[in-house]
């Protein structure tokens, strides 16, 4: 018999809005002696029952819900219908955008807490970033060589979430081990390179697809600054919709090798791409100091928010960087700028950008907003599931 843990009075509200977490302060007792990752029975101050989910001791999310139906079976069976309701629900913009890459599983989202799942052609990654992820492991392996028994499957949980959870990093095949772990995906009917083991999250960022598209569609005749490039797959888009010229701009190396490689991988050398190795604060102020102007900067940063404690000086790190970008542009053009922040809500971060226009001394018009992929759903149970967000600004 599972383990029964009771909730504080009052501490169930959330639950019954089917929100899939519930922190340590909430717990009043516990009966039974589970363990890491055990699945659990979950009730109400007064014994009845709400739901059953993954215990975590060691985290301040001390469960997480799998499932608000009390007779289901957290088994091979539930595992194998999520994951295939998954791909079900995504298909259609698989076939219309002609997706190779595409995640499969977004965690809580797709109602499986603590797990990521990505596909890329016959490559999966999964990221297990909970204990009751940890826990059901093997038998989410055996449920993905089911649906996708030509795929090899490669394990990411190299992420520093883990340690919150009482788990040390793990990576490495969870199928007989491969040659190599590169591949390459198509989006849109573009080429790009992945290596599922070196690139960043899972091997690539899969969450940006529509943002590059719309990207490449603005780029037509512009002179074009791809700030915080990575793998170029912004300026990818751009050459490929006749970008008068790009420039990438990244601090590693690797990188921007691998972004020379994918324009090359489309047969796109005629476009004029330049690659800059340097950090973007500092060369974006040898720019303006310089009267160097662009067209159109794309501004794509990592992360500037793990916590609310970091929001403030975050907002002074999205406004700078900004208000610079501004002045780097010629009257009329464009800039594309986002947050992967998910303490940064939408409305603070425009609120952000108008002030950086205030300080630039221009004028800016949003014309369009952008959000995560369709692959990245945000279930209405799960509003936390929406931390990507980008703004299409006419600056003048």
């Amino acid at each position: 018999m599972s383990a029964r843990i009771y909730l504080k009075d009052g501490r169930e509200k959330s639950l019954k809005r089917k929100h899939p977490w519930i922190f340590s302060k909430a717990i009043n007792k516990i009966k039974g002696k589970p363990m890491l990752g055990d699945t659990v029975d979950i009730l109400d101050n007064k014994g009845k029952w709400l739901a059953k989910g993954a215990y975590s001791p060691e985290s301040q999310i001390s469960i997480r819900v799998w499932s608000f139906i009390e007779h289901e079976e957290i088994d091979q069976t539930f595992f194998f219908k999520k994951i295939q309701d998954a791909q079900t629900r995504r298909q259609w913009f698989i076939n219309r955008d002609g997706l190779t890459g595409y995640r499969l599983i977004a965690g809580e989202s797709d109602g499986l807490p603590g797990i990521t799942i990505d596909k890329y052609n016959n490559l999966i990654v999964c990221q297990l970033l909970s204990a009751g992820a940890e826990f059901q492991r093997y038998t989410l392996v055996n449920v993905l060589k089911q649906l996708f028994p030509d795929c090899h499957i490669y394990e990411r949980s190299d992420v520093d979430v883990r340690k919150k959870e009482g788990l040390e990093p793990v990576t490495g095949w969870l199928t007989e081990a491969q040659d190599s772990t590169a591949t390459i995906i198509e989006e849109h009917g573009l080429k790009i390179h992945v290596d599922v083991a070196k690139g960043h999250k899972t091997g690539f960022y899969l969450d940006q697809r529509d943002a590059r598209a719309l990207a490449g569609k603005y780029s037509t005749d512009k002179t074009v600054l791809n700030c915080f490039s990575y793998t170029g797959t912004f300026a990818l888009h751009c050459a490929a919709n006749n970008a008068k010229e790009v420039t990438n701009v990244d601090v590693s190396q690797q990188a921007l090798d691998l972004a020379k490689e994918n324009i090359a991988l489309n047969g796109l050398s005629d476009c004029k791409v330049n690659y800059v190795k340097e950090d973007v604060f500092k060369l974006l102020r040898q720019y303006k100091k310089e009267n160097t102007k662009f067209d159109m900067i794309i501004l794509d940063p990592p992360k500037f928010v793990d916590s609310k404690a970091q929001l403030t000086s975050a907002c002074r790190g999205y406004k700078d960087i900004n208000m610079i970008a501004m002045q780097l542009l010629n009257p009329g053009g464009l800039l594309l700028t986002f947050s992967c922040s998910g303490l940064l809500e939408v409305g603070l971060f425009q609120k952000v950008v108008a002030d950086a226009a205030l300080d630039a001394g221009k004028t800016v018009h949003f014309i369009e907003r952008t959000m995560q992929a369709a692959d990245h759903p945000i279930a209405s149970n799960y509003p936390e599931g929406y931390y990507l967000k980008g703004l299409v600004c006419q600056v003048s």
